[in-house]
């Protein structure tokens, strides 16, 4: 692998490895096995390598995960019917005070993931039981406009209001959320410098940025159109967002996600996918970017956290990669980058 050389087949194997078997440091991630799975199968995607997959038997396992409704009805009895995370989330839970019969551990997250694996692999969502899902998850929307990942409560901030968007935009249905009362929610968590925090009056950050504008541009309220949103008063705060967002790329080319923060693999994406979504992309340094992303590099294929590190994640590499596409980089698929899938999967 020369300096400077993206290393395409490092980086197909490695996804081989993780969609085979997950090292022994993930096993605490158990909880979150769909949403490793969506890093692997999201990979592969990237990488023009979706033929490494066995697609019927993802799917299949894919699907075993959806909670549906007893009887009719069920899905206005205050239950979640989306998708659980992994096995153990479709155990009994342990001391839950909610009377919960189906042992339901749905969670918005792994909808999510659910769902995009399923749209990359060119499953057809219609024949999800959407209804269910969706009326339920409005269930999971509080009076504030915010939602609740799962219907056992728990934290409510963008992350999930994001969720909450791009699954009604997956499944072409927007009876899952109030979307004027997320907006008020999401221009809420607007800070003074012009990022979003996960919360009101938070810190802004790249993450919780991305999952605002990203959920607005798909409510309808972004426009990917950089003059037209600068012109639209009545939104979010354009000018301010464009200028926190282009001053989170430091001197080494990478972007930081908060200020006084080392550079990142993953917030090139999420950053730069503000800026792809608002229109502002052009005004980055690519060179500068692109550099600094392939010092990430692993030798062992895949992407570390940060540049010159040894070891790689699923996260990171996942997210090198989706940054790679932002660029154009020869070899790796176009994303559709408000919804983190490819955007031939649309």
């Amino acid at each position: 692998m020369g300096k400077g050389d993206f290393a395409r087949a490092h980086h197909v194997a490695f996804f081989d490895a993780m969609a085979t078997e997950l090292p022994d440091d993930y096993a605490t991630q158990e909880v979150n096995h769909l949403t490793l799975g969506y890093f692997a199968v999201g990979g592969f995607s990237l990488l023009r390598e979706l033929d490494r997959v066995n697609t019927e038997e993802i799917t299949k396992w894919v699907l075993s995960f959806q909670v549906h409704p007893e009887a009719h009805g069920d899905e206005y009895n205050g239950l979640f019917f989306g998708f659980c995370g992994s096995r153990s989330t479709q155990f009994p839970l342990p001391d839950v005070k909610v009377q919960d019969p189906c042992h339901n551990g749905s969670h918005l997250a792994s909808t999510y993931s659910a769902l995009a694996i399923l749209k990359i692999l060119g499953y057809d969502l219609a024949s999800i039981d959407s209804k269910a899902l969706l009326l339920s998850m409005k269930k999971l929307q509080r009076p504030d406009g915010s939602f609740m990942p799962t219907h056992i409560g728990a934290e409510t901030d963008l992350r999930f209001v994001y969720c909450a968007a791009a699954i009604c935009s997956m499944l072409d249905d927007w009876a899952g959320m109030d979307k004027l009362k997320a907006k008020e929610y999401i221009l809420s968590c607007q800070s003074y410098d012009g990022g979003f925090g996960m919360v009101p009056g938070s810190e802004s950050h790249g993450g919780g940025t991305f999952c605002a504008v990203a959920a607005l541009h798909l409510m309808g309220f972004v426009q990917v159109d950089l003059a037209s949103n600068l012109q639209d008063s009545a939104s979010i705060d354009m000018h301010m967002l464009l200028e926190w967002c282009l001053q989170r790329q430091v001197t080494d080319g990478g972007f930081q996600g908060r200020r006084n923060k080392p550079s990142d693999t993953c917030y090139a994406f999420w950053v730069g996918g503000v800026l792809k979504i608002i229109g502002a992309y052009h005004l980055i340094d690519h060179c500068a970017l692109r550099e600094f992303l392939l010092t990430c590099q692993s030798p062992y294929g895949g992407f570390t956290k940060f540049p010159h590190n040894w070891i790689p994640d699923i996260y990171h590499s996942y997210y090198g990669l989706a940054a790679l596409s932002l660029l154009e980089e020869e070899g790796v698929e176009p994303l559709c980058v408000e919804l983190g899938i490819l955007s031939s999967a649309l």
